[in-house]
């Protein structure tokens, strides 16, 4: 009988210390991809209302961006991670932008070079920061519809982001992915009265792989990833505009060495903010804009976004 009752008390034990390590794996896991997710969510591709609209042939745009994201919780699979794990970040993006015609077409050649750091807070705080330059960005807005009378455009854009960032396997926190990333995405554009109107946003990013994931140098893959946007624009003047965006991205889940992360999304956020041409060729943007919800990875908090345009 002792012996009986001695195994009928190792057993709990036993299951309470594997199902430990599986939570400690599953944790672990979603860090790992979450940190990822969050080095390139820091510049995620969020459109600004009215980006879709096509300029005069020979413009030039110089745009300066600065994104700064705090973010207090992660999620897996829709469960929160316990603990305190923050994890903030200030981008900056520099983009230049040339508007010119092909083949009858309005395009805009363009390229964008973030930079700046992360910085983990909290129970993250051992990870310590991450400053540098992130993945270059070639891209080219193509307009298939031009009906200025109307405010009507349907645009198609490819972006490519070449693996040029700062990247280091042996740290956690990285601005570069190492890795190749192409971006599809179908632009909407139409004035629904004189002073309202409409945009609308859907993309799809697929991603190459990154051979050299983590100090085992490991095979990161991810599945494509799916998104998204609409805004709508009030304008008080000519000059001045009110905004509100819907955020909804799907998919993206990733796996290391062919074990799967468990972190594909399913996030919803918002933003609202303001935009105002203070003279005709130049303008600043503010957004602030927080998640809504999170099926997994770190959760927005805050989100201020400001952006400035020159027109030349």
């Amino acid at each position: 009988m002792a012996a009986k009752h001695s195994q009928g008390e190792v057993a709990p034990v036993a299951r309470r210390s594997r199902d430990s390590r599986r939570a400690r794996r599953r944790f672990g896991a979603a860090l790992a991809s979450a940190l990822a997710a969050a080095s390139t969510s820091a510049w995620a591709l969020e459109m600004d209302a009215g980006d879709d609209t096509p300029l005069p042939e020979g413009t030039n745009l110089a745009v300066l961006y600065y994104q700064h994201v705090e973010r207090d919780r992660l999620y897996v699979d829709g469960d929160r991670v316990p603990g305190r794990n923050r994890l903030d970040s200030d981008i900056g993006i520099a983009r230049f932008v040339h508007y010119t015609k092909f083949a009858g077409m309005t395009i805009n050649p363009q390229f964008l070079l973030p930079f700046g750091n992360l910085h983990a807070k909290g129970d993250l705080s051992p990870l310590g920061s991450a400053s540098g330059v992130g993945d270059l960005i070639l891209a080219s807005v193509f307009w298939l519809v031009e009906k200025p009378e109307t405010n009507t455009y349907f645009a198609i854009t490819p972006y490519v982001y070449l693996p040029t960032g700062s990247y280091d396997k042996n740290e956690a926190l990285n601005l570069g992915e190492n890795r190749w990333k192409g971006t599809l995405q179908l632009g909407y554009i139409t004035g629904l009265t004189d002073k309202l109107l409409l945009d609308l946003y859907a993309d799809v990013t697929v991603f190459g792989n990154n051979n050299d994931y983590g100090p085992t140098s490991a095979t990161l893959k991810q599945d494509p990833l799916y998104q998204v946007q609409g805004w709508l624009r009030y304008k008080l003047t000519d000059a001045w505009d009110v905004r509100a965006g819907y955020f909804y991205t799907w998919g993206g889940e990733t796996k290391v060495n062919g074990v799967s992360g468990d972190d594909r999304q399913r996030n919803t956020k918002y933003q609202v903010g303001t935009a105002w041409f203070y003279e005709p060729s130049a303008q600043v943007v503010f957004t602030y804009g927080q998640d809504i919800s999170v099926e997994s990875g770190f959760r927005e908090r805050n989100r201020l976004n400001f952006r400035w345009l020159k027109v030349f």
